[in-house]
């Protein structure tokens, strides 16, 4: 008689709960949430001097809203510029328009940050909260209030009835017929509207090149050289797996591939299997071996007794520095630069992403990859969408749905909506052990049984950090210059994570700032970097390859025979091969 563990049994049906949960919480614990505000709950409600000034801030922020009340009233339908009670912080951009000044929208706007700000000073300071729970419950009440924010309401937003009434109401006929085809496309699984436009091979990923190599997880383009002569050493790129690699060869005129493809360097591109359920047992060592490791051993027989100087994006990069820090032991790396672009290795300070990463969060995920295999994007979606919740989801509202408008899909944005998924075991690894207990950055990791640090990288180092980065914070990236002992000359692009590094040159309103750490510099805090480091005006793709032609050799050779010594070049698949292409 077959003999069943009991406590497997409870596990398993557990996990098909919370699996079954996540779906309708877009994968976000809530056990992890009630946590948190009843952290804060129980301690605001055993502070009452906390409360005594909560109460008398309340009373303070009525009288000077009740006074402006009056002071409007008293003014009305004059012509007057009127002091607000309330200013909004810079980055909210919701009551902009000189029609938020009248009344009553005025009214509206004022109570509403004046109730947003009392909220703040409510879940903030309270002695004995601990800090993640605290930044949890400011962050998803902030969320809650703008959803009733007046901007969002076609009753309470001046701007949005001055439209409707000039168009007669069709742009809340337009409206309604955007957000039904988006719902519908939405049920059919269909990418968002003017996505057809833009095709992979076509007019994405379009730089030409070939497969020289694959593997269960890899296939590796080698592009076609457009110059005689080029740089002996090569570059190879090694992009995150939770993103398609066009984001680097996006459109013509913004490819990055081609940039330096025509200024003379010979490029290799991993382009990363999109997983399935089978694939659910890949470890992050797979990754290591089969991905990075495999791309710079074919490189290196393509190109022989040349050092590689390597790329990494995101997760790619964090990829790519485990790797770097294993083989720096070695007598003989053959890694010649380091160049990386929005890419963490300490993830102590890791930006608001953290709000949605703790242990509840963290087994609530693995019970959702458990049950199919893997991770898909769209499980994420919600948690990148709220961390920019007025640009990601109200302006959209606003403008899609009430204004009756569409913005034009451009190749960035298709290319966003091109999802990819983690193996399960994979990110569980990657979650636990590097996110959450940053075993890299502490010397902890370990590579086929033994500890890498970052300090053993000894290669000259290129770091891109984006001002507006959510996903990988400037800061958190700027750490690696005191984690390791090399030379480390460090960027911060204006833009976000994609956006700041899309940044070719010609394109309007980009600056940098950039300077070198020599290995005998002495730390420097990112505030006083930023402070003391000058604003560079233009794309900083022209200071990156500037540097990558002082790491070079200054001889440039026949460009190399495409794919291994024997390989027949028509035999080849055309880039941009067959990965890329699985949804």
């Amino acid at each position: 008689m077959e003999h069943r563990n009991p406590s497997k049994s409870v596990n398993t049906l557990d996990r098909i709960i919370h699996a079954a949960e996540g779906k309708i919480t877009a994968g976000i614990s809530p056990t992890s949430m009630m946590l948190a505000y009843m952290d804060w709950a129980i301690h605001l409600a055993n502070s009452p001097g906390k409360q005594g000034e909560l109460i008398k801030k309340a009373i303070k922020k009525n009288s000077r809203f009740l006074s402006y009340v009056v002071k409007c009233l008293a003014h009305l339908g004059k012509d007057m510029d009127k002091e607000c009670c309330i200013e909004p912080l810079p980055q909210d951009k919701r009551f902009e328009s000189d029609a938020w000044k009248t009344l009553p929208f005025s009214l509206y706007s004022q109570s509403f940050l004046l109730t947003q700000q009392w909220w703040h000073n409510a879940i903030t300071g309270v002695n004995g909260v601990s800090k993640h729970h605290e930044n949890v419950v400011s962050f998803t009440t902030r969320q809650l209030l703008d959803v009733i924010s007046p901007s969002n309401f076609l009753l309470t937003n001046p701007d949005l009835l001055k439209v409707t009434e000039q168009e007669g109401g069709q742009n809340l006929v337009r409206g309604m017929q955007n957000f039904l085809e988006d719902w519908g496309r939405s049920r059919r699984g269909e990418g968002p509207v003017g996505i057809e436009a833009f095709k992979i091979g076509e007019n994405l990923a379009t730089t030409p090149g070939k497969v020289v190599y694959s593997n269960h997880l890899i296939e590796l383009i080698q592009y076609s050289p457009t110059t005689d002569k080029v740089y002996a050493e090569p570059i190879l790129f090694v992009p995150a797996w939770i993103m398609k690699y066009y984001i680097m060869d996006l459109s013509e005129h913004n490819s990055m591939v081609k940039f330096l493809v025509d200024n003379g360097y010979t490029v290799f591109m991993i382009s990363w299997k999109n997983p399935t359920e089978e694939d659910r047992d890949l470890t992050l060592e797979n990754y290591i071996d089969l991905g990075v490791g495999h791309a710079l051993e074919q490189v290196s027989s393509i190109i022989p007794n040349k050092k590689i100087h390597t790329v990494g994006y995101c997760l790619g990069g964090t990829l790519l520095t485990l790797v770097a820090a294993a083989l720096a032991n070695e007598d003989n790396s053959i890694i010649g630069s380091i160049t990386l672009f929005a890419a963490q290795t300490d993830f102590s300070e890791a930006g608001e992403l953290m709000l949605f990463i703790d242990h509840s969060q963290v087994a609530y995920l693995e019970d959702m990859m458990w049950e199919q295999g893997y991770l898909d994007t769209k499980q994420m979606k919600g948690a990148f969408q709220l961390l920019r919740s007025n640009d990601l989801i109200w302006s959209r509202v606003l403008h899609d749905y009430l204004l009756g408008q569409r913005a034009p899909m451009i190749d960035l944005m298709a290319w966003n909506s091109d999802a990819t998924r983690m193996p399960y075991k994979m990110h569980s690894e990657y979650l636990e052990q590097l996110f959450m207990n940053n075993d890299f950055s502490e010397h902890r990791y370990k590579v086929h049984g033994k500890p890498v640090s970052l300090g053993d990288i000894d290669c000259p180092l290129f770091v891109v950090g984006a001002e507006k980065d959510h996903v990988a914070p400037w800061k958190s990236v700027y750490k690696i210059k005191h984690l390791t002992r090399t030379e480390v000359t460090f960027l911060l692009t204006s833009g976000g994570h994609n956006a700041g590094i899309i940044s070719e040159p010609g394109h309007r309103n980009r600056h940098y700032r950039v300077s070198l750490k020599k290995k005998s510099d002495k730390y420097l805090s990112p505030n006083k970097w930023l402070e003391s480091t000058d604003v560079k005006e233009g794309s900083w793709w022209l200071e990156w390859e500037r540097w990558l032609v002082s790491k070079n050799e200054a001889e440039k050779v026949a460009p190399p025979k495409m794919g291994i010594k024997g390989s027949v070049a028509k035999s080849l698949i055309d880039a941009p091969g067959h990965y890329v292409l699985e949804h």
